[in-house]
């Protein structure tokens, strides 16, 4: 029925929204913010309808959770970068229908998830700053994904994502993209020298690492960088514990996907993080996708989040 038309594993640094703002970051993540404008347009171009966004700033403790409200506005300013994003003002309309599809499916696939299409609950910036810079002509719905799971294995993130790509195919009439919100590696600088790092990497191993990953997506070797998931999130330190990327790569068929990506801003630090936009093409979902989300390699099954 539906159309998954676009995937993409996207930036959302506090450093954007000062990017706006008259101070010593003026101007510093135009390039980040010309790539969120460039994927909007080409998700209006593709007749996209709704976002679904993998927040790794939304921590949940137990299960997996959709926010779905009809409408989101307020003003937000962020818990843990008060001085980056404060007072900013947002205006958005979710998709309760789609985000209840979703966690039906979720379930009845096996991984439990709760759909929350009445709430005062609002997303966090993992969704906020792309909308901001997509969409703020409130073209797109949105719905915002759980993906900061603090006690979740990766592989029931890949299964979420292979559910939702059957949610939107096969019971949704409608197109959709999604987005793994969140950095690669995401060690933040030490705490009295974040301006020293405001635009370099933690350390060379995790700059290093970075860049062999990026290399790895834009060749397309998903079965080594699958297997190599979990011990990557955690010696790169990954944002939300890398459950974005999980879910996005089970979305797109886990180890089983063909394609190579396409950056749309190159990758570039800020203050001690790995950030990238980079569009995944999606391909039609292989028939056999038996172990989703597990590794090709016994061995490694321990090394699971």
């Amino acid at each position: 029925m539906g159309t998954l038309a676009l995937a993409a594993k996207i930036t959302h640094v506090p450093s954007m929204y000062l990017s706006e703002i008259d101070g010593p970051g003026k101007g510093r993540r135009q390039a980040a913010i010309d790539g969120h404008i460039e994927i909007g347009r080409r998700c209006r171009a593709l007749g996209v309808d709704t976002i679904v966004v993998f927040d790794t700033h939304w921590l949940v403790n137990a299960d997996y959770h959709v926010n779905c409200a009809p409408h989101w506005s307020g003003v937000y300013t962020s818990n843990e970068l008060p001085h980056f994003i404060s007072n900013m003002a947002f205006a958005l309309d979710g998709n309760p229908a789609l985000g209840t599809l979703i966690a039906e499916v979720a379930t009845e696939m096996g991984v439990f998830t709760r759909a929350h299409p009445a709430t005062t609950l609002a997303p966090e910036y993992g969704t906020l700053v792309p909308m901001r810079y997509m969409n703020a002509d409130r073209h797109f719905k949105a719905v915002s994904v759980s993906a900061l799971c603090t006690v979740h294995f990766l592989a029931d993130s890949a299964r979420l994502g292979w559910a939702i790509r059957r949610a939107i195919e096969d019971r949704y009439d409608g197109t959709v993209a999604v987005f793994a919100s969140g950095s690669l590696s995401h060690r933040f600088a030490q705490n009295g020298t974040a301006d020293a790092y405001r635009d370099k990497i933690w350390s060379p191993f995790l700059e290093r690492l970075d860049h062999d990953v990026v290399g790895m997506w834009q060749r397309g070797e998903w079965r080594d960088f699958c297997d190599m998931l979990p011990e990557y999130a955690a010696k790169g330190h990954g944002e939300g514990f890398m459950h974005d990327t999980a879910m996005l790569l089970g979305a797109l068929g886990w180890n089983h996907y063909d394609q190579g990506v396409e950056i749309v801003t190159p990758y570039f630090p800020s203050s001690g993080t790995g950030q990238i936009n980079a569009i995944f093409p999606v391909s039609p979902m292989p028939a056999d996708l038996s172990g989703i989300g597990e590794p090709s390699t016994p061995a490694l099954a321990g090394g699971r989040l």
